[in-house]
């Protein structure tokens, strides 16, 4: 009575990505944003689903880690918005990836996020997604310099 115990490359990417972003807690926490258990189940199913719908695929933890260390200490994010920030963080990370083109590497889109998110769009989610993102990844195709200020 042998049992399988492997696991497949989707269950073995989730329990990584789950692994990473429980090692966020440690620096999120001093900002006083921690993730439970739960949330952070809900994020990396999240994190599927954006993929799926957005086309992309991504090998390794994802892009969530790299969001939660950018965004921890911005005064616009609260323990109460915390989880839906992120989610909404990560769906607009996959889209405008898509919609530059691939241009920007992952950095430079954070870092332009963190900066509007924290700057002109005073935090809010959909100025950033919906004036800022779009403003960058028009001029990124079609090769105008963009600086946000």
């Amino acid at each position: 009575m042998a049992e399988n115990f492997s696991l497949n490359p989707v269950q073995m990417q989730m329990l990584a990505a789950v692994q990473e972003l429980q090692k966020c807690n440690e620096v999120s926490g001093h900002f006083g944003l921690e993730l439970s258990d739960t949330q952070i189940h809900t994020l990396v199913e999240q994190r599927f689903a954006s993929l799926h719908d957005n086309g992309r695929v991504e090998f390794g933890g994802g892009i969530l880690a790299k969001l939660i260390y950018a965004f921890c200490d911005s005064p616009f994010i609260s323990p109460e918005n915390y989880e839906e920030t992120l989610i909404e963080l990560q769906n607009d990370f996959y889209y405008y990836k898509n919609e530059s083109e691939d241009e920007l590497t992952d950095d430079e889109l954070i870092a332009f996020m963190v900066q509007t998110f924290n700057g002109r769009a005073q935090g809010s989610l959909e100025y950033l997604a919906e004036t800022s993102l779009d403003d960058l990844c028009r001029k990124t195709r079609y090769g105008s310099e963009f600086d946000e200020k």
